[in-house]
């Protein structure tokens, strides 16, 4: 049986973008050395929940089902589990306790529908935490599974005092440590070339390259008879590694450009202002998604007609006729009006052809500008993207975000 399998059972969660959760889980577990051999999502449906762990249970050494712990999707999972493991429903006090005490801090008595939620497969354990929703956890001779709240505050709680422990304890014989070096800027081919004398699977780490929403990342995986010796392993590898990747290598394993970006703006105390067209507010979004960045985050504007651009940056009707709202004179004069209109010493813009109509034969679709000004300049930069248009935003507010990054850490 080979490490673990990360099972997120939602509807939802199949038409989503990312299973957020389901990363958080892996990368905790990554973090302490637990091998995270797979992540699935399936739907919220006994057939597909049931197909996913009969092939699970035996293949996994651990299962981590992540799910609504009502509903449903709660008896869904009991149900299946039971059937899968061959094990019988029963009530568990403690847990008709829990849901009973939960009800009653919200001022309400349990339903009787919800009471079948206490019945789990005979031998599991609660998984309790104080003052949320429990988890609980099934061993087999086959596998074990825990089964975890998705959306839930105690969850945090739930992988900090129970899973990791219980995961360290039944697969934590053998150290095995993953490291993530993400790259702005390159191609995989690039990356590739850089990191060739040892790209593949070496002795004692194996290193690959993985392309990811337009970025790509140099994954690093040591293997060793102990976590001690996977982590001298990992450390004796990641700074050569990191030192071929250079300034292009902006962060390591959960670290966000955007994050990262925040971190430069507070240690140099510069604030920020961006003003975009094609991205439609994703640069904002992702700048603000970052916990405490109304320190060097002032404010964003839309621009995304030409009237906007002049009225509300300042943008010269002229300059608009003459080049077109999608070149690089409007993308520096978008980004040197946000200064003017929020007095911030640094402003970012974008404009672009997001598709997937708007292109011509001079300006096809994908074809971006993005520009900064700073104190006593403005630069920018075009791009040509492929893919469709989310996957063209997304790229564009990624090199305005790595465009900032590089002029930060030059320094001027």
């Amino acid at each position: 049986m080979s490490g673990v399998l990360i099972l997120s059972v939602s509807a939802g969660r199949l038409a989503a973008p990312a299973d957020e959760v389901g990363q958080q889980v892996a990368q905790a577990l990554l973090a302490h050395g637990l091998p995270v051999a797979s992540r699935q999502v399936v739907d919220e449906a006994e057939p597909a929940v049931e197909a996913a762990l009969r092939s699970g249970v035996g293949t996994y050494g651990l299962i981590v089902i992540l799910g609504s712990g009502g509903g449903s999707g709660g008896e869904i999972v009991r149900r299946v589990l039971a059937r899968v493991t061959g094990a019988r429903l029963i009530l568990n006090e403690r847990l008709l306790a829990t849901l009973e005490a939960l009800h009653a801090r919200r001022e309400r008595p349990l339903p009787r529908r919800e009471e079948r939620l206490a019945l789990l497969p005979q031998g599991a354990v609660l998984w309790s935490v104080e003052g949320g929703e429990p988890g609980w956890l099934l061993e087999t001779e086959r596998s074990a599974v825990a089964v975890l709240p998705a959306v839930s505050p105690t969850l945090t709680d739930l992988l900090t005092r129970h899973l990791l422990p219980f995961a360290h304890e039944r697969l934590g014989r053998e150290g095995v440590l993953v490291r993530t070096l993400k790259t702005a800027g390159l191609t995989p081919s690039e990356v590739e070339q850089r990191i060739s004398p040892w790209l593949g699977s070496g002795e004692d780490v194996s290193v690959s390259c993985v392309p990811v929403d337009g970025e790509v990342w140099v994954r690093l995986a040591a293997r060793a008879a102990s976590l001690p010796l996977a982590e001298a392993a990992l450390r004796d590898l990641e700074g050569p590694v990191a030192d071929a990747l250079g300034v292009d290598c902006y962060g390591r394993d959960q670290e966000s450009l955007e994050g990262v970006v925040g971190r430069l703006l507070r240690e140099r105390g510069l604030t920020l202002a961006v003003a975009e067209s094609c991205t439609g507010g994703l640069l904002g979004h992702r700048i603000t998604n970052v916990s405490g960045s109304s320190v060097y985050f002032e404010r964003g504007v839309v621009a995304y007609s030409n009237r906007a651009k002049e009225e509300l940056l300042g943008v010269p009707r002229q300059l608009l006729v003459a080049r077109g709202a999608v070149s690089a004179p409007v993308a520096e004069a978008m980004a040197r009006g946000i200064c003017r209109a929020s007095n911030t010493p640094l402003g970012l813009a974008v404009t672009g052809i997001a598709g997937p109509e708007g292109g011509s034969p001079a300006k096809p679709v994908g074809t971006v500008f993005v520009a900064l000004a700073y104190p006593g300049g403005a630069e920018s930069r075009q791009f040509r993207f492929a893919g469709g248009r989310e996957s063209i935003k997304w790229q564009s507010a990624q090199m305005a975000l790595d465009l900032l990054r590089r002029w930060l850490l030059s320094g001027r």
